[in-house]
């Protein structure tokens, strides 16, 4: 029988080294043992963005982007949301299992209960230019509310880090609409946790004011719900590795999902969605789309919404986000660039070049086209992605806390500038 371990000889030296294999990974460390001299630092592996290092080990979300698969906990994307609230997601991602009855409807009641903003909170808000794009505002509500509970620093007390991961779910949406209704000029609402975790956020966002009793349909709700399912969590992404990276150091979990959030709101991770609305604009009509599709092939163009990281073929969560959308646009009605993008998605699937480079609809494509017939602003969509990423967010800075391996992230370099230089004065 072989055995698990990769034999490396040193071209250098003629020495030979075993490293063990476990997991299908090597330890880095056991590259330092590849040395020329006794004076030699040894062998570094030099891997710009991670493409094929990894960083923990984690037992929360499982993907295999060359079959398509994601599970959350074992339980497969497509399953979860036909099946499984927002609500039981959040407590299978931080607690392993689905949640029985009795669990869920305790842990909805937890949420319910911290499900108020402090007051001060939001006079910090007032100060906040109404111009300034959501994901910055969200961001600092979510650093200042770590002023409000000075004792989230003792994150290594589990007790501490479970109360401070309710508050932060259950307030989550609160800032978010605090944001929206900010940014729309609208006076702030008191929460109203009857209606629902998903409930209340879309009243949140959506009424006008206290006396606005207008419901939101149903079919939003559910919508709503399963868009913040099929985002919960991704395995080791910018922002995930983001607040786990700050997280590293014991900072708080308000600063920590802070930086997540920073991390989060950059164009080239959560502002895709808004993206792929800008191209489907500058498209216009699917008369438009096969010169639009040349500047493509010559670099000319991106297809945003197509390819991704980590799937080499269809994106699981985009099939899901596909059949949401036909649902929520029978109550809102079609979004006019909905024919562009289908078009779209057809003509790029039958092509050779966007098939050989696995271009095929990701998660962000059709979850745009939902959020703007839902009535939400463009620059927000992105504040949406974070509502739905916070349990998986909170769900790794606690594993990451609670694995004996994890120390504080210190990634090495190689270091390109001068050496030895002296002022000549």
């Amino acid at each position: 029988m072989p055995e698990n371990k990769l034999v490396v000889t040193d071209a250098r030296t003629g020495k030979q080294y075993d490293l063990p294999i476990t997991d299908g990974t090597i330890k880095a460390m056991d590259l330092r043992a590849i040395q020329t001299d006794p004076e030699d630092f040894g062998v570094l592996a030099h891997d710009p963005a991670f493409t094929n290092t990894t960083s923990c080990r984690s037992a929360i979300t499982f993907i295999d982007g060359d079959k398509g698969i994601l599970e959350y906990r074992g339980y497969s994307i497509s399953d979860l949301a036909e099946k499984a609230s927002f609500t039981e997601i959040q407590w299978l991602l931080l607690n392993g299992e689905m949640p029985d009855r009795a669990q869920h409807d305790r842990w909805t009641g937890d949420l319910a209960s911290r499900a108020k903003l402090p007051a001060g909170l939001l006079e910090t808000l007032r100060g906040v230019p109404r111009d300034g794009h959501p994901m910055s505002v969200l961001m600092t509500l979510v650093a200042a509310l770590g002023a409000y509970n000075p004792e989230c620093r003792n994150v290594r007390d589990a007790a501490v880090r479970g109360e401070h991961i309710r508050r932060i779910l259950a307030q989550m949406p609160l800032l978010a609409g605090a944001a929206w209704r900010h940014r729309q000029g609208w006076p702030q609402l008191a929460s109203k946790p009857e209606l629902g975790y998903v409930g209340n956020f879309l009243r949140q966002v959506f009424a006008k004011d206290e006396s606005d009793a207008k419901a939101v349909s149903p079919v939003l709700v559910r919508a709503m719900d399963v868009l913040l399912t099929l985002h919960a969590d991704h395995e080791q992404n910018c922002s995930t590795n983001a607040m786990r990276g700050v997280g590293s150091s014991e900072a708080d979990p308000y600063s920590s999902t802070g930086a997540a959030i920073a991390a989060l709101s950059g164009p080239l991770h959560g502002g895709a969605n808004e993206e792929v609305l800008r191209m489907l604009a500058e498209i216009g009509s699917t008369a438009n789309i096969p010169s639009f599709l040349e500047k493509v092939r010559a670099k000319k163009a991106k297809l945003m919404g197509f390819g991704h990281r980590v799937y080499k073929s269809y994106d699981p969560r985009a099939k899901i986000i596909a059949r949401t959308a036909k649902e929520v646009f029978e109550v809102t009605g079609k979004n006019p660039l909905l024919e562009v993008a289908v078009e779209l998605e057809r003509i790029a699937l039958s092509e050779p070049y966007f098939i050989e480079r696995n271009l095929y609809p990701n998660v962000d494509f059709y979850s745009g086209l939902i959020y703007q017939s839902m009535g939400f602003d463009p620059a927000y969509f992105t504040v949406l992605f974070a509502v739905g990423r916070a349990p998986g967010w909170l769900s790794q800075w606690d594993e990451m806390l609670r694995d004996s391996e994890q120390k504080i992230a210190r990634p090495r370099q190689i270091y390109t500038g001068h050496r030895g230089r002296k002022l000549a004065r």
